[in-house]
């Protein structure tokens, strides 16, 4: 792993660990901007009984907040796993500039695995993408699946 990544893949898994340990699906993201986190969430669909809450989708509102903006130009978004299409369309409505992600989803994975949203040319933003592979945050999607198919998600 590159050197410029390595507290934002830390900080994302981190993130991925809280949903974990609440029994949420474990994906965590973090937003960049100029070399700082300005927002940080984790999946809460559990917890808020929203199917929309998924970290990506928590972290692109509480950046835009917290800039008080409409947008995040400028900004890099990672995410422990592959977004789906949800969140991949609402990167670009966000015009996020970049998504990193750690893990593919090759159920769901809406950037390279099932589909190529961000590389569709007929949306008025282009979102950059990359694939940065880190065997804990697939380990620990494989993990929470296997404990939750024994009764034990949350368990760790």
């Amino acid at each position: 792993m590159k050197d410029s990544h390595e507290p934002f893949v830390k900080a994302c898994l981190l993130e991925a660990h809280r949903a974990f340990r609440k029994g949420e699906i474990p994906v965590g993201c973090v937003v960049v901007k100029e070399g700082r986190i300005i927002a940080r969430a984790h999946n809460r669909t559990i917890a808020l009984k929203d199917p929309t809450a998924h970290a990506e989708i928590l972290a692109i509102r509480k950046a835009l907040k917290k800039l008080g903006e409409s947008f995040l130009y400028g900004c890099t978004l990672y995410v422990t796993l592959e977004p789906c299409a949800m969140c991949a369309y609402a990167l670009v409505l966000a015009r996020v500039d970049k998504v990193i992600f750690l893990a593919q989803d090759e159920k769901l994975g809406a950037v390279m695995s099932l589909y190529n949203l961000l590389d569709e040319t007929a949306f008025n933003h282009r979102v950059r993408w990359e694939f940065l592979p880190v065997e804990e945050a697939g380990r620990l999607l494989r993990d929470f699946f296997k404990n939750l198919r024994h009764g034990k998600a949350g368990e760790g």
